[in-house]
C-alpha cells in the first residue's frame, strides 16, 4: 500500500488539517516555515531569504518537523536529563529543624554531633547549615524585634501616592527638616509649605525631636485655623511617634513620602532651597534662637506677602490664599 501525502502539492495543507492549532507563538511562525517551503518548490534557500533566516536553523526544524504531530515544531527542554538529586531525605530535614528548635543557640558543628549521638549517624554540617538556611531558624532576639518593628512601622505608614490629590488650600501641606551647620553647630529648621497655595511656614529648634516635629505641627494648626486636612513628610524619626500622635490628635491624616523618592515632595524641596539661598546664605545665622525665628518670621512675612511667586502668576502667596483659606497674622510666638 502507498501512502501519498496530498500536502506537498495543495497550498495551506497544514493549515487545513489544523486550523486552530495549540501552538506557541514561535512553533505557529515555524510552522509557516514549512508551508513556504512546500509551496515554493522546497526552495530552502528562498525561504531562509524571505523569514531572513540562516540555513542551518532552517534545516534543523525540517528535520524535526512532522506533519502529522505539529508539536514537533516546538521548542525542546533544555533541561539536563539527569538531574542532581537531593542530598538530605524529608526524615533528615525534619530531625535537624527539631534539633535546632530545640538547640536554637547552637552552631551547626554542634548540631551535627548532637545528631550523631542521638540517631546514631553522621551528617555533616553543611547540611544542617542548609536546612536553617531554607526554613530560617536564625537565632537574632534584637535583630528579629528590630525588623518586626520596622515591618509593623511600614505596614501602618500611608504613602502619598494614596492620595488623590485636590487644588484646594489647607487640602495638604508638606512638611521637611532643613539641617544647618555653622561653627561646630547645628541647627533643625522645620518647614512646610500648603502644596496648592505655597505659602509657607518655617521654625528652627536645637533638635529634630518627634516632641518638637509636633509643635511645629500645632504652631502650623493653629496659624490656618484648624483646617489642615492631610500632611505629608519623609519617613525621618522626627516624624514618628509624638508627631504622628498630634496628627491624630488634631484629626489630620498623616502621609509618607516614598523612599528615595525627592519628586513626592518636591514644592517643599523647592522652598528649602529658596530659604537656604535667600536667608540663611545671607547671613542670618544667630546662636539666639528666640531672634534667629524673629527674623525668620520676618522673611516669611516678605515670602507669602510681597515676593512674587512663579507658580502663581507672579502673585503674593498670601493674596492667592486668602481667596480659599483665612490665615491668622504671623509673629515669632506663633511661627
Amino acid at each position: 500500500m502507498q501512502v501519498i501525502f496530498i500536502g506537498k502539492w495543495l497550498p495551506g495543507y497544514t493549515k487545513l488539517c489544523h486550523p486552530e492549532p495549540n501552538l506557541s507563538q514561535e512553533a505557529k511562525l515555524r510552522l509557516k516555515w514549512m508551508d513556504y517551503y512546500r509551496n515554493h518548490a522546497n526552495n530552502a534557500s528562498l525561504t531562509c531569504r524571505y523569514f531572513g533566516i540562516s540555513r542551518k536553523t532552517f534545516y534543523k526544524w525540517l528535520k524535526r518537523y512532522n506533519r502529522l504531530y505539529l508539536d514537533s515544531l516546538e521548542s525542546q527542554s533544555r533541561a539536563p536529563l539527569r538531574r542532581r538529586q537531593r542530598e538530605i531525605t524529608p526524615i533528615q530535614e525534619l530531625k535537624i529543624i527539631q534539633l535546632r528548635k530545640q538547640y536554637i543557640r547552637y552552631g551547626k558543628e554542634k548540631l551535627s554531633r548532637i545528631y550523631q549521638n542521638i540517631y546514631g549517624e553522621t551528617i555533616s554540617s553543611w547540611k544542617i547549615q542548609k536546612v536553617i538556611e531554607r526554613h530560617k531558624l536564625y537565632y537574632h532576639p534584637q535583630k528579629a524585634a528590630r525588623i518586626r518593628r520596622k515591618r509593623q512601622r511600614s505596614f501602618q505608614k500611608k504613602r502619598i501616592t494614596e492620595l488623590k490629590q485636590k487644588r484646594i488650600s489647607g487640602f495638604l501641606l508638606q512638611i521637611d527638616t532643613i539641617v544647618f551647620y555653622w561653627n561646630n553647630l547645628k541647627r533643625y529648621i522645620l518647614t512646610a509649605i500648603d502644596r496648592y497655595s505655597k505659602i509657607a511656614f518655617a521654625r528652627v529648634y536645637k533638635t529634630h525631636s518627634s516632641y518638637n516635629a509636633r509643635d511645629f505641627l500645632y504652631r502650623l494648626n493653629y496659624l490656618l485655623d484648624d483646617k489642615i486636612e492631610n500632611v505629608q513628610t519623609d519617613n525621618g524619626s522626627e516624624f514618628l511617634k509624638y508627631f504622628d500622635k498630634g496628627c491624630k490628635e488634631l484629626n489630620i491624616n498623616h502621609y509618607f513620602s516614598r523612599n528615595h523618592t525627592p519628586e513626592d515632595n518636591s514644592t517643599n524641596e523647592r522652598f528649602n532651597r529658596t530659604l537656604q539661598e535667600e536667608f540663611l546664605r545671607q547671613g542670618n545665622f544667630l546662636l539666639d534662637l528666640q531672634k534667629f525665628n524673629q527674623n525668620l518670621t520676618e522673611w516669611l512675612v516678605e515670602y507669602n506677602f510681597r515676593r512674587p511667586h512663579q507658580a502663581l502668576g507672579y502673585i503674593p502667596p498670601i493674596n492667592f490664599q486668602a481667596k480659599y483659606l483665612k490665615v491668622l497674622p504671623m509673629y515669632p510666638s506663633s511661627t
